[in-house]
């Protein structure tokens, strides 16, 4: 598959110790679709969490589109990440362990899809 780089982490090398990767997909919005084609995404200071057994990113920013209207979303929003239900829940026993944590690591495009990629530290 045709994989392109969009945006890394900048500082998440740095900070933790990097362990397992997970590649998840992202919902994303329409005009926000368009922000990521353009490259406008910053991963710095984001992180996931785990709610009613749903993952989330939380802290990511997706500028918003120049051409966008009223179908513009707020840059920080909570965006939804499509995992299957057992490596979900293989990832809440993991961050439930002390000191472990959920670290978007770089963001890009397989294909036509955008993902997502994380890792344990």
């Amino acid at each position: 598959m045709n994989i392109k780089l969009i945006a890394k982490n900048p500082t998440a090398y740095h900070n933790y110790n990097i362990e397992n990767k997970i590649e998840a997909g992202i919902v994303l919005s329409g005009t926000e679709i368009k922000s990521v084609r353009k490259g406008k995404v910053n991963l710095k200071d984001s992180y996931c969490y785990i709610k009613d057994g749903q993952i989330f990113v939380c802290g990511m920013h997706i500028s918003p589109y120049e051409h966008g209207n009223i179908f513009n979303k707020n840059p920080l929003r909570d965006r939804k990440l499509l995992l299957h239900k057992k490596e979900i829940f293989k990832l809440l026993g993991t961050t439930k362990q002390k000191g472990y944590s959920l670290i978007p690591i770089s963001i890009y495009f397989k294909g036509s899809f955008v993902k997502l990629e994380l890792r344990n530290w």
